[in-house]
């Protein structure tokens, strides 16, 4: 039930952090990926990864927030493959501010980014896996879709309300295409470095140290971390879990 091999997964925001680290362990399973994202050379290094493992992999540029070049996309991942399995909305950004300080434009950047996404790419993944009977649609929030901090390093509430509709959608998906035979899960990571948090969180000694005295596990999250929750929603384990979000936090969200 858990083997992946031959499956073939689509991965936004795959040029880099959880997107990149799920490419590489997606590959490890034996699943053939089509990664998507803006950053072309990044993109192709982690496809070239993905061979070297041993599986076909594509690299298709993509700004997923512009519906043209979803759609071109998806029609260049259905030429190569023929069918899409899997599908991991990744694709995300974390812009600081209240709403005091927040411009239209921010507000529209964490919308359009982690939102409106995950809405494009589904349009045209879905019909697909509602021809073939199967689907496996794993959709990437945050912690921040339940908790938030009041702290000024953590100020974000784009980022927090479109997490919390990521979270939404996900549940109004899975209610809907069920009988399809396609499960629409998410997950919401806590705390892990990567670009959006490297220069930022990871920099101050002082928050980690207290991130690291709230969290029961006591640090934060590791590469490769996320990827045993999405890997168990992308296989047949989950064949009858579906409208479920898993935090990915050591905890934090408990305390």
């Amino acid at each position: 039930m858990f083997d992946l091999k031959g499956k073939i997964a689509v991965i936004t925001g795959a040029s880099s952090g959880l997107g990149s680290d799920a490419a590489r362990d997606f590959a490890r399973q034996g699943v053939n990926v089509a990664l998507l994202a803006r950053r072309e050379e990044k993109l192709e290094a982690v496809a070239a990864e993905c061979r070297e493992i041993g599986v076909d992999a594509i690299a298709v540029k993509c700004d997923v927030r512009e519906e043209d070049q979803v759609k071109a996309a998806i029609d260049k991942v259905m030429e190569h493959f023929g069918r899409i399995d899997i599908l991991l909305n990744n694709a995300g950004v974390a812009v600081h501010g209240g709403v005091d300080s927040l411009t239209q434009e921010e507000w529209n950047r964490s919308m359009d980014t982690n939102v409106r996404s995950v809405f494009l790419v589904s349009k045209y993944v879905v019909p697909h896996m509602m021809e073939q009977k199967y689907g496996k649609i794993v959709n990437v929030a945050s912690v921040n879709a339940i908790i938030v901090d009041k702290a000024d390093l953590f100020i974000r509430h784009g980022y927090n309300a479109s997490k919390a509709a990521v979270v939404g959608l996900t549940k109004a998906m899975a209610a809907s295409y069920g009988k399809y035979n396609i499960t629409v899960n998410a997950v919401g990571p806590g705390l892990f470095e990567s670009e959006m948090t490297e220069n930022t969180l990871f920099k101050s000694e002082a928050f980690l140290n207290g991130y690291n005295a709230q969290c029961p596990l006591c640090r934060p999250g590791k590469h490769g971390e996320v990827s045993g929750p999405v890997l168990f929603f992308a296989s047949d384990l989950s064949s009858y879990v579906t409208g479920q979000f898993v935090v990915i936090d050591g905890g934090t969200s408990i305390v």
